[in-house]
């Protein structure tokens, strides 16, 4: 993907070509993955599958969705939801998002930073009023969750991290919260800057010596660094890569094709595309249901379609399978296919 926004040969452009598992060998800088999609392709089940195959190939990874209907805990067959991150296997831990812990836990510091900030014994009621009626707002669950993802990927104690985004249209809001928070902050700061420097020339011209630590501007400037962090590794280009999950259908590939289009403008670098749920060709027989037929002959135009406007960003094609990924077997087994060579 080319630098320029909203291009529209952009989305088309990706960071690597061949397999998949070609990919993560020639770039082991790329420590951040993204899988996304329209909801119910198979990103969750990708996004556990990578995880495994790295982990297996000795690396610390961590696998995380912020997707409320998320289904590690399914994949993976253990309670991982507002668990913190769980051990799966060596070298692999996982861990789903709880918005609501993540609320709870940023009114109690947003009210031990009011009552240190300003000596008080207590949070006034008012004040307490506005926290619990904020707290109900859906920017709140939103914001927790951007939070929770931040604390999660500056972190820095794994060799991969792997995000299992949520739908495309929520990830879209996802991956601009950086830039808009950032945008904010600069503002706000920019005005706390000002009022700064009248408060210390006041001080000067009263002979009252230094002004005091600015703890809100120091607050102000604490959480523009860590937006600033996630932001610039959602967005480095030798770090992150984004791959889009797909089906070989008509509408699939119209949203993944217009969602592309928009990532681009956020400058998500994207690494390539995955196809999943491929009707083996061989189950075309003489005597092949009509109903599978005319699935697996209307798979092929769109695959024909996907080969002719992707090429070799396809990175796997991944068959239908006969049940449900859940369990290491089924992860392992799928991630066998997802990194064929």
């Amino acid at each position: 993907m080319s630098g320029e926004k909203g291009g529209n040969e952009a989305p088309l452009r990706t960071l690597g070509s061949g397999s998949l598992a070609a990919v993560f060998r020639e770039h082991p800088e790329r420590r951040y993955v993204m899988f996304g999609g329209k909801g119910g392709l198979g990103k969750t089940t990708f996004s556990a599958a990578t995880a495994f195959w790295l982990a297996r190939q000795g690396h610390k990874v961590m696998v995380f969705s912020v997707d409320p209907q998320a289904s590690l805990s399914d994949i993976f067959q253990r309670d991982i939801f507002g668990q913190g991150p769980v051990k799966i296997m060596d070298n692999l831990w996982a861990q789903e998002i709880d918005a609501d812990k993540h609320i709870a836990e940023y009114q109690d510091e947003i009210r031990k930073k009011i009552v240190d900030m300003y000596g008080m014994e207590r949070v006034p009621d008012e004040i307490e009023d506005y926290i619990q009626a904020a707290s109900a707002e859906p920017a709140m669950e939103e914001s927790a969750i951007f939070d929770a993802v931040v604390d999660i990927v500056v972190g820095g104690e794994y060799d991969y991290y792997i995000y299992d985004l949520v739908p495309l249209g929520h990830a879209l809001y996802y991956l601009s919260m950086a830039k808009v928070y950032d945008e904010w902050i600069n503002k706000i700061t920019h005005l706390r800057e000002e009022m700064r420097g009248y408060e210390e020339v006041v001080a000067k011209i009263r002979r009252e010596g230094e002004v005091e630590e600015d703890k809100i501007l120091g607050e102000l400037q604490y959480i523009r660094g860590r937006i600033n962090a996630a932001s610039r590794i959602l967005v480095d280009r030798e770090k992150t890569a984004f791959f889009f999950v797909v089906i070989p259908e008509e509408m699939v590939l119209a949203d993944t094709r217009q969602a592309a289009e928009m990532f681009a403008r956020f400058d998500v670098p994207i690494g390539g595309y995955v196809v999943n749920r491929v009707l083996p060709a061989e189950l075309l027989t003489e005597g092949a249901p009509t109903f599978l037929s005319n699935r697996i002959r209307m798979q092929r135009r769109y695959l024909d379609q996907i080969d002719s406007t992707l090429g070799e960003q396809v990175l796997a094609r991944v068959p239908e399978l006969e049940r449900d990924v859940t369990g290491l077997d089924m992860i392992e087994r799928t991630a066998e296919m997802l990194f064929m060579e």
